[in-house]
């Protein structure tokens, strides 16, 4: 689809939706400034009940989200002096739970929001090569046991997850399991019965992708080890100096005398990660690398992982959104086409699904998105149902923050990437502004951080124009179809079937265990006059069905349907 059919449309997709408030009550709490912004979206329910092969994911850093407050920004005694993109940028858990309930994620039909580790990182910044970094990212574990106060408190935690409940949205945290963060000269190295420090891994076969470090200076847990071993000092100290440490030696003695695990390094892992469960009720995990961690310990955390959300849902009956807990695996170049399998190299065959996972991380999407409609949605279609994914999904996405290249680096196809993505068979996942078209080739940024760009909440507000769209448009665009992913389940769980080449027209359904539910998408539809879509005896003569795009309801005659509407795109399902 041209730009300039999209152009053309700008009036009506404007119009049709309200752009999401920007800025934060907390952050005008702050400062005293009441921040200007349109009014909040408010959603519609969800139409079917909520599986996660059909999720639509919001994939957010936290720290370059929204900032609530400024007091937090510098935490540790961290400074201003990281190469560009590469140190904290003071969004926080506040300025999260802010645009939770501004509407901002119910607008665009998300249902999960999965934020990077939460978890203390180290105190101060290392040089990887490509200038000085910090932690931003979550990714360089100082104490899992603590949140990091560049983040917010523990209070700030629980409200954010009791936020997200409170609108349906289920939370899935990330967790590490293969390494803590970088040793620097206030960051010391933990015990050589914890980690190993040498030597990098090469990736030649499952030895050098398991058994070594992925980059320089980033130790790597021992989760091969059965052998017993001490705190690391550095926590011993810092939990007494907290007033924490008789706590957590308590509740560790309980989880081996429960659990019968030999006191590892990769027990303590696995403890530590499943608090955030039985504390706080997270309702999933993102496992991080994946492939550096033998097999069978994703299968143990599995276990940890689902004892705590029983003990969760046993303590807060009322509060739970499912009964099943929920993981997806970060296998780095897993592709859907790769069904159940993942090759290490040197003749070792890894099956991620049998450890514990419940889907993998589909990085084919970003080269897939390249095909036409029908070869990606049929592709996907017929691997998920019937195939060798039968009975499980993976979660799709075309940008993310730290697969170069994207599918769109440049921006110059945000309505295409919206529609291909959110139509996938599959759990979609929205990596933060890829609704606002926010920037990923940032010029005085290097490597991935080019990706982790402060949300562009002012070009959201401003509606800024480029590449020949509007910002505010490209918004639009993706929550219209957001919302209809919501309403039907069988837009990413169903089966997929071509109904009509051109204009191309297709139907998704889904039915099983008493569930049945049935859509009839139409793309490239022309834009001088209003269509009649063929609903192919999806819908009956006479039945009433809404476009999610149009908003509007239209009655079935004579085996077609038509809204009245000039737009290239129509999502109908059953009307209300």
């Amino acid at each position: 689809m041209t730009y300039t059919r999209w152009t053309k449309l700008s009036l009506a997709l404007t119009t049709a939706i309200t752009l999401a408030a920007t800025g934060g009550n907390a952050a005008a709490q702050a400062t005293g400034v009441k921040k200007k912004g349109p009014p909040p979206i408010v959603a519609p329910k969800a139409a079917q009940p909520f599986l996660w092969e059909n999720a639509t994911v919001y994939f957010v850093l936290t720290d370059r989200f929204n900032n609530a407050f400024t007091g937090n920004d510098l935490a540790y005694g961290r400074q201003k002096d990281a190469a560009p993109l590469r140190g904290f940028m003071g969004g926080d858990l506040a300025g999260l739970i802010n645009k939770i309930n501004d509407g901002y994620f119910d607008a665009l039909g998300v249902n999960a929001i999965w934020l990077t580790p939460p978890v203390e990182q180290i105190h101060a910044g290392t040089d990887e090569g490509t200038g000085k970094s910090y932690g931003f990212h979550g990714y360089w574990a100082r104490d899992f046991t603590a949140v990091d106060a560049n983040l917010g408190t523990e209070n700030d935690f629980r409200n954010f997850v009791e936020a997200a409940h409170a609108r349906g949205i289920r939370v899935i945290l990330d967790v590490v399991m293969n390494h803590t963060g970088p040793v620097t000269p206030i960051d010391p190295v933990w015990p050589q019965d914890w980690v190993r420090t040498d030597p990098t891994c090469t990736y030649k076969d499952a030895k050098t992708t398991i058994d070594c470090t992925l980059v320089k200076n980033l130790p790597d847990i021992r989760t091969d080890s059965d052998a017993e071993v001490e705190l690391p000092p550095q926590l011993v100290e810092k939990w007494r100096r907290e007033g924490r440490y008789t706590q957590q030696m308590r509740e560790l003695d309980e989880f081996f005398a429960k659990t019968g695990y030999p006191r590892a390094p990769r027990y303590y892992l696995m403890k530590w990660h499943a608090d955030w469960i039985r504390k706080f009720g997270v309702d999933g995990f993102r496992a991080d690398t994946v492939k550096h961690v033998e097999p069978k310990v994703w299968k143990e955390l599995r276990t940890v992982a689902d004892a705590a959300y029983e003990d969760w849902k046993q303590a807060n009956p009322d509060k739970k959104l499912g009964d099943k807990f929920y993981m997806t695996a970060e296998v780095y170049n897993y592709d859907i086409a790769h069904g159940q399998t993942h090759d290490l190299g040197g003749g070792t065959i890894a099956n991620y699904y049998q450890q514990g996972f419940d889907s993998l991380i589909n990085f084919g999407l970003v080269r897939d998105a390249n095909k036409d409609y029908e070869a990606l949605f049929s592709s996907y279609s017929n691997i998920l149902h019937g195939g060798a994914l039968q009975g499980y999904s993976v979660l799709n996405y075309i940008d993310s923050h730290d697969y170069e290249p994207p599918f769109d680096a440049a921006r110059k196809r945000p309505f295409e990437s919206a529609t291909k993505l959110l139509l996938a068979p599959g759990a979609a996942q929205i990596y933060y502004g890829d609704e606002t078209a926010r920037k990923l080739d940032i010029a005085d940024a290097t490597g991935d951080a080019k990706l982790r760009s402060f949300m562009n909440w002012d070009e959201l507000a401003q509606n800024t124009q480029r590449d020949g769209y509007k910002v505010g448009d490209v918004y639009t665009h993706w929550s219209k179809l957001g919302q209809f992913r919501r309403a039907h389940v069988a837009v990413g769980a169903g089966v997929h079937q071509q109904l009509q080449a051109q204009p191309y027209i297709f139907k998704r359904t889904y039915d099983k265990d008493g569930l049945r539910d049935q859509v009839v998408v139409a793309l490239d539809l022309p834009i001088d006059k209003a269509s009649a879509i063929k609903v192919h005896g999806v819908f009956a003569n006479g039945q009433k069905v809404r476009d999610y795009y149009s908003g509007k309801t239209a009655v079935v005659r004579a085996g077609s349907v038509n809204f009245g509407t000039r737009n290239p795109i129509v999502l109908i399902g059953q009307a209300d």
